[in-house]
This record gives structure tokens, C-alpha cells and sequence, in this order.
């Protein structure tokens, strides 16, 4: 019998190359119990070989995965707790330095204030006795132009007496005079 690949009237194809009639050799009942016993055979083979030797490999895999979970997150464990330490003795270091930095600012600022203030009274002395100095000369000049005041202020009074009256006064009116007039 010659197949025909293409060319029947009907439209469907023909397996009949064996001389067996029939279709799709699965849909076959007659041959459903040979089926069913490869089937079964094919799944104890695939159970046993999943069971035995997949499974046992993925549970490995799976426990090394985990064993190296919990090392890393120990490890982060670690490492956080020693950049804790880290950062508190930071914060530590940081507090004493700045509690330093305080006292050395409180010393100068201390150090600065008693040096002002021994060149402030350093200055003030100096200018007390410089005041000092300048009144003993102002004191001195004022007694110099007084007494060149009395001899003027008599010379003065004579002259204007003789003019008024013609009389030349004794000097002790004329003195007894400019003291009353200076006495105020």
C-alpha cells in the first residue's frame, strides 16, 4: 500500500504504514494496562531518583545557603557592635575635647582678665602720677602768677591812687589793699 502524503479527498492523513488501523496509539484501550504499568514504573524511578539524589543536593544547597545567612549576619552583627564602640568612644573623645577646649578658654579668658587688669592699674598709677605732677606744676605756676599778680595789682593800685589823688601811697596801704581786694 503506497501513504499518501497530501493528496486524499477526505483531508485527513493515514497512519497505516504497519498495516494496523487505528489512532493515536495512547487513546488506544487495548493498550491502556502497559500504559499504566509505565507509567508507574517511570514515577517509582523518578521518585526514587528526586528523593535520593535532587533532594538531598537541594537540601544541601539550602543549608549551606542558610549556614552562610547566619555567618553573614553574625559577622554584621559583629561589625555593628564594634562600630558602636567605635562611635561612642568618638563621642567620648569628642566631650573631653571639647570639655578641654573649655577649661584652656576659661584659663586664657582668666589670664587675659588679670593681665588687663594689672595693665589698666599699671595706667591708672602712672596717670595719677602724671595728674599729680601737673597739679604740684599747676600749683606752682598759679603761686608764681600770684605773685606776680600782687606785685602788678599794687604797682597798678599806686599808680592809679597817685593819678587820682596826686598822693603817692605807702606801700603797706597798697598791700593791705590788693590782699583785702584778692581775699575776695
Amino acid at each position: 500500500m503506497a501513504e499518501s502524503h497530501g493528496g486524499n479527498e477526505s483531508g485527513t492523513a493515514h497512519t497505516e504504514a504497519d498495516g494496523s488501523p487505528g489512532g493515536f496509539p495512547p487513546f488506544d484501550p487495548s493498550t491502556f494496562g502497559s500504559q499504566l504499568v509505565s507509567l508507574v514504573i517511570a514515577f517509582v524511578a523518578l521518585y526514587i531518583i528526586v528523593s535520593r539524589i535532587a533532594l538531598p543536593r537541594v537540601g544541601a544547597v539550602i543549608d549551606a545557603r542558610q549556614a552562610r545567612i547566619d555567618g553573614d549576619l553574625e559577622e554584621a552583627q559583629e561589625l555593628k557592635d564594634q562600630s558602636d564602640a567605635a562611635l561612642k568612644a568618638y563621642e567620648t573623645e569628642l566631650a573631653t575635647a571639647r570639655a578641654r577646649a573649655q577649661a584652656i578658654g576659661s584659663e586664657t579668658r582668666e589670664k587675659l582678665n588679670a593681665a588687663a587688669e594689672a595693665d589698666r592699674k599699671t595706667l591708672e598709677e602712672q596717670l595719677a602720677r602724671k595728674l599729680a605732677d601737673a597739679e604740684k606744676t599747676i600749683a606752682a605756676t598759679r603761686t608764681s602768677a600770684m605773685s606776680n599778680v600782687r606785685g602788678i595789682a599794687a604797682e597798678t593800685a599806686t599808680a592809679i591812687v597817685q593819678s587820682l589823688t596826686g598822693v603817692k601811697p605807702t606801700a603797706k596801704t597798697v598791700e593791705a589793699a590788693v590782699d583785702a581786694s584778692l581775699k575776695g
